[in-house]
C-alpha cells in the first residue's frame, strides 16, 4: 500500500489497454473499426426502413406453432415437468432445457418457469 503498486500496476494496464485500442490492436466495434469512412457521414442520421411481417406470416407463424404443439401434445408435460422439477432442486436446468425446446414451445417453457419462480422484480 506505501509503495501504491496496486495502483501503479491499474494505471499500467489501462495504458496498456488504450494503446491497443488506438493502435487497432484490440477491435472495438463502433469505437475504432467499422467506422464510416469520413466524419460527416457518422454525424449524419439515416432513415431506417422497418419490415413489418404482413398478416399471411403471421398466420402462417401462429399455425406452424399449433401444429407444433399439438405432435408434441403427448411428450411436452412430462419436459415440461422435468423443467420445473430441476428448477425447484436448485440445480442446473440446462439438460432439462435443451430437452423441453424439443417438445414445448418458447411460451410453454417461458410459463412452466414462471410458475415454478415467479417474475422477476428489481431492488430499486
Amino acid at each position: 500500500m506505501e509503495r501504491q503498486y496496486q495502483r501503479g500496476m491499474i494505471q499500467d494496464d489501462s495504458m496498456k489497454y488504450e494503446h491497443m485500442k488506438h493502435s487497432g490492436e484490440l477491435p472495438i466495434v463502433g469505437v475504432n473499426t467499422f467506422l464510416p469512412r469520413d466524419a460527416a457521414a457518422a454525424q449524419t442520421p439515416r432513415e431506417i426502413e422497418l419490415t413489418r411481417a404482413s398478416e399471411e406470416e403471421k398466420q402462417g407463424c401462429l399455425e406452424r406453432l399449433a401444429d407444433f404443439q399439438a405432435r408434441h401434445a403427448a411428450a411436452a408435460p412430462e419436459a415440461l415437468e422435468k423443467l420445473k422439477q430441476a428448477a425447484l432442486a436448485g440445480g442446473n436446468i440446462f439438460s432439462e432445457l435443451m430437452d423441453a425446446v424439443e417438445h414445448a414451445s418458447l411460451g410453454q417453457i417461458t410459463h412452466a418457469l414462471y410458475e415454478v419462480g415467479g417474475e422477476y422484480r428489481r431492488n430499486v
